[in-house]
Formats: C-alpha cells, sequence, structure tokens
C-alpha cells in the first residue's frame, strides 16, 4: 500500500516519475521516456508505471510529457545529445520515423520486433514508416484513421437504410443525399490525405522510390483515377475546392448545416456534438468504402511509434518499455482508454464495442502511411497536392495538373547535396 500512494503522490500531470524514496531504489536504473501530450490519459500512465515497476524490480521509469510543437528539433537535438542524460525512449509520430533514423541514431529493433514481438500482425500504416530497408527502428503503439461519420437522420429520410459498402453505392447514396437543401457530403478540396486513399485503391502512389531515387507519380493512370473518384464525390457537397479540412473546421460546419456525411477521425464526432447537442444520437460510423464490397477502402493511418535512440546508456532497460509499451496487455488497454486502434488486426476487437472506433479499426487493417522518406516533410511543407486538388476541382486538365505537382514532388524529395 505505502508503495501505491507513494506511487499517486509522484505521479502528477505532465509528468510521470519513480521517486527514488523506496528501500532499495538506490539501486534501480531509471529509464527515461518521452510520450506526447494526449497520448495517453495520466490515470494509465500511473497504472502502467506501477505495473512496470512491480515486474521489473531493477528499473524505475521517469515518463516526461512533450508538446508537438518544436518536438522535431528538440528529438534530433536530444539523438545527437553525448552527455548520456537524454530519453531512452520516444514517442514519435508513424511517418517521422524516417527523419529520425537518417543518419544511424536510432537503435534496429528488428531482432526483437521478430522474436518477440509479433511484427507480422503490426498495422502496416504503423510498420511500415518505421522501417528502413530491412531494419526496424519505429515499434507500432498506437493508431488512428478516417471513418465516414454520417447523419442517421438525414439518411432514413433519403431511404438508405444501411451505410454504402462500395464507392459506386456510396456515390448513389452521396447523390440522393445531395437533395432538398441538405449537403451529400461536406469534402474540403485540399483534403489530401482522403484522396491518398483512393489513389492507394486504385493501385497508385503519392511518389515511388527507383533505383534510390524518389520520383512524384500523381500522373499515372491509376493515381488519376483516385483523383477523378475524389472529383466525383467532392461535388455532391459544396466543400471549398481552395481550402483543406481545417479551414473552415468541417466539425462546425457539421454541426451547422444541413450536411450528410464527412470524412475525419471519429474523435471529431464529439466537436460536433459540443457545438450542436441536438445531434448526440443522430451521428454513426462507416468505414470509407472500397471499390469491392470485400474490402475497406485504403486510409491513411496516422499515430504513434515507439523509437529507442543509438545513445541510450542501457538498449537492454529501454527495450524492456517499449515491449511492455506495445505488448497486448497495455496496448489494448490504451486503445480502450483513448479510443485509439491496437496497433496489432489481431486485437482490433478490444475495440469493437464503440462503433467509430471500430469502423476506424477495419479501415486501419488496409492502412498505409506517406512515402518512406525523411525528405517527405519537406513536400508537405509546401504541399504542391493541395494546389493540384484545387486546380482539378476548379476544371483545370486533370494530367497537365499533375504532371506539374509530380515533378515539384520529385524536386522535394531530391537529396540535399548542399
Amino acid at each position: 500500500m505505502r508503495r501505491r500512494l507513494l506511487a499517486l503522490i509522484c505521479v502528477t500531470g505532465s509528468l510521470v516519475s519513480g521517486c527514488g524514496m523506496l528501500p532499495g531504489d538506490h539501486d534501480r536504473k531509471t529509464v527515461t521516456v518521452w510520450l506526447m501530450k494526449g497520448s495517453a490519459s495520466g490515470e494509465f500512465l500511473r497504472r502502467f508505471t506501477e505495473d512496470f515497476e512491480r515486474t521489473h524490480e531493477d528499473l524505475r521509469l521517469d515518463i516526461r510529457i512533450q508538446e508537438w510543437t518544436g518536438i522535431v528539433e528538440k528529438v534530433r537535438g536530444a539523438l545527437k545529445d553525448g552527455s548520456g542524460d537524454g530519453p531512452d525512449v520516444i514517442e514519435v509520430g508513424n511517418t517521422q520515423v524516417p527523419l529520425y533514423a537518417d543518419g544511424g541514431r536510432l537503435v534496429d529493433l528488428t531482432l526483437e520486433s521478430m522474436r518477440d514481438w509479433g511484427k507480422e500482425k503490426w498495422l502496416p500504416g504503423l510498420a511500415e514508416p518505421g522501417k528502413d530497408g530491412n531494419k526496424q527502428y519505429g515499434i507500432p503503439w498506437y493508431a488512428a484513421n478516417r471513418v465516414v461519420i454520417y447523419r442517421k437522420d438525414l439518411f432514413e429520410q433519403a431511404g438508405i437504410t444501411s451505410p454504402p459498402k462500395t464507392r459506386d453505392a456510396w456515390l448513389a447514396a452521396t447523390e440522393k443525399l445531395n437533395s432538398g437543401g441538405n449537403q451529400g457530403i461536406y469534402l474540403a478540396g485540399q483534403d489530401w490525405y482522403t484522396l491518398s486513399g483512393f489513389i492507394w485503391d486504385e493501385g497508385g502512389d503519392l511518389a515511388r522510390e527507383k533505383d534510390y531515387e524518389w520520383q512524384g507519380t500523381l500522373d499515372t493512370p491509376d493515381a488519376l483515377r483516385g483523383m477523378d473518384f475524389y472529383r466525383r464525390l467532392q461535388a455532391l457537397g459544396e466543400g471549398p475546392v481552395d481550402a483543406d479540412e481545417e479551414h473552415p473546421p468541417q466539425a462546425g460546419v457539421f454541426a451547422d448545416g444541413e450536411v450528410a456525411q464527412i470524412v475525419a477521425v471519429p474523435g471529431l464526432a464529439q466537436a460536433v456534438v459540443r457545438q450542436n447537442p441536438a445531434l448526440k444520437d443522430e451521428l454513426g460510423f462507416f468505414p470509407v468504402p472500397g471499390p469491392t464490397a470485400g474490402r475497406p477502402g485504403t486510409v491513411f493511418t496516422g499515430g504513434s511509434d515507439l523509437v529507442v535512440p543509438r545513445n541510450t546508456d542501457d538498449q537492454f532497460a529501454a527495450t524492456a518499455v517499449v515491449g511492455a509499451l506495445t505488448g497486448a496487455k497495455w496496448d489494448t488497454e490504451l486503445a480502450r482508454t483513448m479510443n485509439y486502434v491496437p496497433n496489432k488486426t489481431t486485437l482490433a476487437g478490444a475495440v469493437g464495442s464503440e462503433e467509430g472506433v471500430a469502423a476506424m479499426a477495419v479501415g486501419a487493417a488496409h492502412g498505409r502511411a506517406t512515402p518512406n522518406t525523411p525528405q517527405w516533410a519537406d513536400v508537405e511543407a509546401d504541399n504542391p497536392i493541395k494546389e493540384y486538388m484545387t486546380r482539378v476541382l476548379g476544371g483545370a486538365d486533370p494530367l497537365t495538373e499533375a504532371r506539374r505537382a509530380s515533378r515539384a514532388i520529385t524536386e522535394a524529395l531530391a537529396p540535399d547535396v548542399g
């Protein structure tokens, strides 16, 4: 009991730490863990810390919560720090792993992944960005991805008795919903994450690597078909062609207007209900439909991986923390607590009771991430995909604009030789 009370005293707000006041604690090795703000609740971290320290009597945890703003440079600095005082485990965005793996500053966790952590069951949208060649540096922790959030009452009024399961059925239903002053869907013109899924479903890519060089590929026939579907769907509503889903925030548009559907993470429904409580019992969720009924649409998978810096002074202790946090027990508990998708397809049933999360988990099984190169951040910094989408939705020739955007992506992905 004394240990439990002491743990509760030591864990506060943005810092979870073993206080080092228990008998024998001076012999424990402290493992410093950087986690991002909002990824896990304080209660979850308290319970995890207590369990981990009970089962690892030679270790204690010092979990420090980080802000997303400025985190890239902060992590890069920590990876170069030779003082030995830096973090032993770091949570990073799944698409950020290539940024940090570049230069050999992360521990290769391929062996542990294959031998102990069941990597063959990981969600591909978390696992693939964590790799460099055949080496696994980022270990999947949790995922989130887009689903369709819809108005049950508007579907009922339109005579639609069940959510569509194919793209063609989705278009037909949305066209039926787009009448009587209602928008069939609110889809902003520059929602390139949603576009990416349509492109992937057609067999296309945003960019591909050939002979160690990356090239933009929006001008391939497959990618152009994905853009054409986006154009047809987007036209069944009044989303602005020259803005993304945050300008204006689509939660507010959905709450204020007669909008039948949006494409968003399920958690956005909470923001909708806060702005319009009358919609509390009217919102439903379904996976983004794919070309055929047997497989949902491919979606961009966001979320986090855990990495271990090469400059840790105790790799064994660091990997013990990674193994515990990403293992079935605590990964499932995190997903239930925070409404995430667990890191393995075999754990999806753990979140099946929540309609939105269950829909998200179905999509996550077929999720993907942005091209696995550290230069992709340069593409997003001045995103040519957004301009491409706006031009096409405004009536410009798709192939001409796709070639223009592909050249810009290729230039951004070129290695810096300066």
